[in-house]
């Protein structure tokens, strides 16, 4: 067919008047969804975002865990102070978590985590062997 039958058809729909609707809800309705989505935004959206603020902030040292950094609680108390500070080190705390020590399992011994309190058991137990 030719485009010279179409354009008539066309003219004629985009001439004759239709029926106007400003929401896909019949009109009883839209009262009652406006509520429910008020209600979303105000409880629900600042719930989330603040899960999903604090989430982001604890993942460096998710990952810092995960790897056994040797600097994890470093780049814990990294991600806390990033909390209080609006975020502004979080991607500090990333990178950090990411990345090994230089020359850290040559000063250290190795660069794997060693919790806290083994150091104690181990400085009590020289001190012992030389008592």
């Amino acid at each position: 067919m030719k485009k010279t039958f179409f354009t008539p058809i066309f003219l004629v729909l985009a001439v004759i008047p239709s029926l106007a609707r400003a929401s896909f809800l019949p009109p009883d309705l839209i009262d009652d969804f406006a509520n429910l989505l008020s209600w979303f935004v105000l409880i629900v959206m600042p719930v989330g975002l603040i899960a999903a603020f604090w989430y982001v902030h604890i993942l460096p040292d998710t990952i810092a865990k995960r790897r056994e950094h040797p600097q994890r609680d470093a780049i814990h108390a990294l991600c806390i102070l990033s909390l209080f500070v609006g975020g502004l080190l979080w991607p500090f705390a990333y990178l950090w978590a990411y990345t090994r020590p230089t020359m850290y399992k040559l000063a250290y011994g190795s660069d794997k985590y060693e919790p806290l309190e083994k150091d104690k058991q181990a400085g009590t137990q020289m001190q012992d062997g030389v008592k």
